[in-house]
């Protein structure tokens, strides 16, 4: 996704998209969050790389999101290994036609803009 504006986007601009928490049921949607955390499958698989995205920043690779409340979202990159940039405690935007799948609202194949990530120590 490109953006003309120049600097790093405020997620709580127009068009930045809505929080996980307030996704509606279905449809193509435009919304922001965290990546909380990353699936990936053995070679034996077919490629698939999976996230969760939730409203919360993670604090550090593998920890909850810091205050527990608002949604989630599963996000799938079909016939991906590895999706570059994407890590739990990035900030991203993604955008592309929202369903259930497994009793959660997932995306596949979005499109994404990494908003910022997290710095490893």
């Amino acid at each position: 996704m490109a953006d003309s504006r120049q600097g790093s986007p405020n997620p709580s601009s127009p068009g930045a998209g809505v929080p996980v928490s307030r996704l509606p049921e279905r449809g193509r949607v435009l919304c922001h969050g965290y990546i909380e955390s990353v699936t990936y499958v053995p070679a034996d698989q077919s490629p698939a790389f999976t996230a969760i995205l939730s409203d919360a920043e993670v604090p550090h690779p593998g920890a909850k999101p810091v205050d527990g409340k608002g949604g989630r979202l599963r996000v799938v990159w079909l016939g991906r290994r590895k999706v570059p940039g994407i890590d739990a405690g990035t900030e991203v935007r993604v955008e592309g036609m929202l369903t259930q799948s497994h009793g959660l609202p997932t995306i596949f194949n979005p499109r994404y803009e990494i908003l910022s990530r997290q710095e490893h120590e």
